[in-house]
């Protein structure tokens, strides 16, 4: 996929540790177009690519809008962007990708955590455009750290938006498991934030025993991962049938990587599938956020910037 050179119209602060970024064509073209739920890549700096969702208006293809949050654990994307990053400047993003579409359905409950809400505030305009029943759900940490305050609360939606604040009283927070008590076939959910936040939310359906296929999640962050009783593996390259060791320290992409045999990587925390790797024959032990447990079952697929091996060996179709 071709890359699209675009200029950072505007650098707002949307809230503590958020800026949004308005980036506009160079060449005053209208952007490709998308819908709700979709993100572009970021190409950062040469070795750094992030995913971020759009969040304004789709109909509106002279722009796009994405909002970033400064994580404290950055390795290169966030940071870059608030404090490298400067209106006038340039940066190479992709086509918009949609992982997390809308589908239609006769009610819809929407959960953000966070910035999460970047895709969540788009499909929230969209569906009231079209006059569809939905309610949403937005949970941040304090109020000064929810992105997009305003344009909701002057939304013609507004009234159908909860905030729920971890600094607030216990009347304003989450009641998720009255909210999913009883699961409706027409109904479906989307969820999307920290990985602890989507486990929290999807979890709860799951034991609410809501049907998977109408729970739709799309994560900004893997969950923490117990590494302590990790165990070094060996991985075969189909192609050349040349073995490598895989220690507990290293990831196959990294030990890959040592070797000569690159990868495509973004994320590198399984989020966006951009390393997704064939398995012939072996078991992974699978670590990302990106596929329904239907696909990890299938054991032909994981992703190797994090995921591991069940198993003593994995044969590679690469």
């Amino acid at each position: 996929m071709s890359s699209i050179e675009v200029k950072v119209v505007q650098k707002i602060r949307e809230a503590e540790d958020i800026f949004c970024f308005e980036l506009a064509s160079t060449d005053g073209k209208s952007l490709p177009p998308f819908s709700a739920g979709a993100h572009i890549d970021v190409h950062v700096n040469d070795s750094v690519t992030r995913q971020y969702s759009l969040c304004n208006d789709a109909s509106l293809t002279h722009h796009y809008l994405i909002g970033v949050l400064r994580d404290p654990g950055s390795r290169g994307g966030s940071s870059a962007l608030h404090d490298k990053v400067a209106e006038g400047d340039t940066l190479k993003i992709s086509e918009p990708k949609n992982h997390f579409p809308l589908v239609t359905a006769r009610k819809t409950l929407l959960f953000a955590g966070g910035i999460g809400v970047t895709p969540i505030l788009c499909m929230a305009e969209r569906l009231a455009l079209i006059s569809a029943d939905f309610e949403m759900h937005y949970c941040t940490r304090s109020i000064e750290r929810t992105a997009f305050l305003k344009r909701i609360k002057s939304s013609s939606f507004s009234d159908r938006v909860h905030f729920h604040f971890d600094t607030g009283d216990d009347t304003q927070k989450l009641q998720l498991q009255a909210l999913l008590r009883t699961p409706e076939p027409d109904t479906h959910i989307y969820v999307c934030g920290p990985g602890g936040f989507i486990e929290y939310v999807v979890g709860t359906a799951k034991a609410m025993h809501w049907a998977e296929e109408n729970v739709h999640l799309e994560c900004f962050g893997a969950a923490p991962v117990d590494t302590l009783g990790d165990q070094a593996f060996r991985i075969q390259v189909a192609s050349t049938g040349d073995y490598y060791t895989v220690p507990p320290s290293r990831t196959v992409v990294q030990v890959l990587e040592e070797n000569g045999i690159d990868i495509p990587v973004s994320c590198e925390q399984g989020v966006c599938g951009t390393c997704i790797t064939r398995v012939l024959c072996g078991t992974p032990d699978h670590r990302d956020m990106y596929f329904t447990d239907e696909e990890r079952d299938k054991n032909d697929q994981f992703t190797p910037c994090c995921s591991r091996a069940k198993t003593a060996e994995l044969v590679l179709d690469l």
